[in-house]
């Protein structure tokens, strides 16, 4: 029997379509002996093509433009430069989600579009607070659609913590204050609430998040705590104009960038982290309850630039 990969062989082979491209795209360009200002336009554009952001991709080509290169003009070397520039794009913005709230529970609503992994996104972060002996509720806030109410029933039982839900249809609000109630009175730590991810009335959509905080505000003034957006890696750039939407309807705190799985476009994660300066909690590499961390900005860099060490 093969011995599952680590966290480190995951998120590497995760980030391997997007180390490739920007191999494939950067391959040809460095063959002179010095960066002139072609070859930086090449450089950056290649960047952009490997969805790392036009901010990004000016900001290592400002980079390279500035380096000496005293051991030669490489792809390894311009590697070793992007790297770097993307390491201290992710180092701000990698903030895992802290359990600090008191009293408790701490409330964490968590949003994005149909389609997302949201879901089984909120699974993960469950089973992850879980390995941290925090006691979790799920509350089935999307009553919009059937299968979420249905599906997050699933993942409950699976992980075995207690679940609030209601009827398709039913009130979100009502829903959640129950569970704040019921998480209230048995000392639960952490309550993980869906909410509705559709886009096409954006205006329902923020009154629905604005009942909810309304509701939690009677019992905890501080709740919501934190208003996660999950994201679909391989949606590449589209995936900047949720959080631009979001960031608006919802008053987003932080985001969960889900479905690096080798088939993604990872370098979004930079350009979100570089055009929102937005805390990013978490990453996700693939489909079971153990692919959901905290990240490495290093890691990350390193696995994205193709640099294994």
């Amino acid at each position: 029997m093969s011995e599952t990969p680590g966290w480190k062989d995951r998120l590497f082979g995760g980030l391997s379509k997007t180390s490739s491209r920007l191999s494939e795209n950067l391959t040809g360009l460095v063959t002179k002996a010095k960066l002139d200002e072609a070859t930086l336009d090449d450089i950056e554009d290649a960047l952009i093509m490997s969805d790392l952001g036009p901010a990004t991709a000016a900001s290592i080509r400002e980079k390279l433009a500035g380096e000496r290169f005293e051991k030669g003009l490489t792809e390894d070397a311009v590697k070793q430069i992007i790297k770097s520039e993307i390491a201290a794009i992710l180092e701000p913005v990698a903030s895992a989600l802290e359990i600090d709230a008191f009293p408790r529970p701490q409330v964490i609503l968590v949003i994005g579009v149909n389609g997302s992994g949201k879901t089984t996104t909120i699974a993960k972060l469950a089973h992850l607070f879980l390995e941290q002996d925090y006691g979790v509720m799920l509350a089935a806030g999307d009553t919009f659609r059937a299968a979420a109410i249905g599906q997050l029933k699933i993942w409950a039982e699976r992980l075995g913590v207690p679940i609030i839900s209601g009827p398709e249809g039913g009130d979100s609000a009502s829903i959640v204050y129950d569970a704040v109630k019921q998480a209230t009175a048995t000392g639960i730590d952490v309550l993980i609430v869906d909410t509705a991810g559709r886009l096409q009335n954006r205006a329902e959509l923020m009154d629905e998040l604005d009942k909810i905080r309304r509701v939690l505000g009677r019992l905890n003034p501080a709740a919501p705590h934190d208003i996660v957006l999950v994201l679909d890696a391989t949606t590449g750039q589209n995936a900047l104009s949720q959080i631009e939407v979001f960031k608006e309807v919802a008053k987003v705190t932080g985001l969960i960038m889900t479905k690096l799985d080798g088939t993604a476009r990872g370098g979004v994660l930079v350009a979100a982290a570089k055009q929102f300066d937005m805390p990013i909690h978490a990453i996700g590499v693939g489909e079971t309850l153990d692919d959901l961390r905290p990240f490495d900005p290093e890691e990350v860099a390193a696995a994205i630039a193709g640099i294994r060490e």
